[in-house]
């Protein structure tokens, strides 16, 4: 990589994170300039001034810059109590980053002619039945599932709030009662239900489980080692919430998603997930690394719904915002005890992951600067 890239890439991830409370700080700066080993250095001291004022356990942060993680580095601790330190190798729950994952399978098995975004659920589910907005609605489709168009409820149940989510089997039952509040392709609604539907579709295609799907398609081509789906791991960060008054804050203990995984089941690193953001800017058919073809890639990165606000739109998986010529995709994630997120710069081939334990860091304000990106940290 030329040393220019590399400076840009720094550059680039310094600013995103000195909006917020994170910083990168480093691993394979070999030609940086002194001014730019200097804001690292600046960034550093501040960022662990940041947790030690606020009191937060612990920060990871990852720069990539094309096929390359250029700086990388953990803030705090994995676990507090332990004073086990934070790593690139520390595992977090992954949160909402898990649709960009299911959207990529589904993408996949699209591009082998097992599926068309436009067919109907029940074409492969048709057991999917739930209380449409008006009698007259459209079937909901595949595309609809993935754009958040689809006019489905949030949620499957009241998971969120007792953390007991719902088993594949119960999602199955629960949905039948669910209410959509919008037709189709009436207006951008976040649901996790619906990509928990994504995932079920993807089991039913293939025969095999969303969680082996990922293993065998993804997380193998792209050497994402790492990585898994609901699995507790001693590599992972204990997951705090919000800051008490009296400056404690809960532990949250190892929460299941069970039948949500497709939703928000996958736990990963700051390592593997640079690896999936460098695949996003490969090139050519699928092969090897090559988990998409361009092709497919450029759907995903494409708006395919406003947002409600109209200042951002909603892609494959993907948010998409572009500010002042310049596009950027992302997603974050927020679980019990863990708030993560990712932004890329698809022209440059720059992307940051930020990845915390705990529910309070705030990590989805990341943004370039001068441009003020805002990403959502929808769960």
């Amino acid at each position: 990589m030329s040393s220019s890239r590399t400076m840009l890439a720094c550059t680039f991830g310094i600013t995103c994170l000195s909006l917020l409370l994170i910083d990168p700080a480093s691993a394979q700066l070999s030609e940086a300039e002194p001014s730019v080993e200097a804001q690292i250095e600046l960034f550093s001291n501040w960022m662990e001034g940041q947790i030690e004022i606020r009191n937060l356990p612990g920060i990871v942060v990852g720069v990539i810059s094309g096929d390359d993680l250029v700086w990388a580095k953990g803030f705090g601790y994995a676990d507090v109590e332990s004073e086990r330190a934070m790593e690139t190798t520390t595992r977090f729950r992954m949160a909402s980053h898990s649709k960009l994952f299911t959207a990529t399978a589904i993408m996949q098995l699209r591009e082998q002619g097992k599926i068309r975004l436009d067919d109907p659920v029940t074409d492969y589910l048709p057991w999917f039945t739930y209380k449409m907005a008006a009698p007259d609605d459209p079937p909901i489709t595949i595309e609809h599932l993935l754009t958040h168009s689809s006019g489905l409820p949030r949620e499957a149940s009241s998971h969120w709030t007792d953390f007991d989510f719902p088993t594949e089997e119960e999602v199955r039952e629960l949905i039948g009662n669910r209410e959509a509040p919008f037709s189709p392709e009436v207006r951008w609604k976040y649901s996790n239900l619906a990509y928990t539907i994504a995932g079920l579709l993807i089991e039913e295609v293939t025969g095999v489980s969303w969680a082996r799907y990922l293993q065998q398609n993804i997380f193998d081509p792209l050497n994402m080692i790492a990585s898994s789906v609901d699995m507790p791991d001693p590599k992972m960060a204990t997951g705090y919430g919000r800051r008490m008054p009296d400056g404690s804050r809960q532990i949250f203990p190892f929460v299941d998603a069970r039948g949500m995984a497709a939703a928000t089941g996958l736990t990963s690193t700051v390592e593997d997930m640079a690896r999936f953001v460098s695949a996003q800017f490969r090139e050519g058919a699928r092969g090897e690394d090559r988990i998409l073809s361009t092709a497919s890639l450029r759907e995903m990165h494409r708006v395919r719904m406003m947002e409600t606000t109209w200042t951002r739109g909603q892609g494959i998986g993907f948010s998409v915002q572009r500010r002042d010529g310049t596009l950027y995709v992302g997603h974050g994630g927020g679980y019990p005890g863990y708030t993560t997120n990712t932004t890329i710069q698809l022209d440059s081939e720059i992307g940051v992951v930020v990845l915390t334990n705990t529910n309070d860091s705030n990590p989805a304000q990341i943004r370039p600067a001068a441009d003020g990106n805002r990403w959502s940290s929808d769960c």
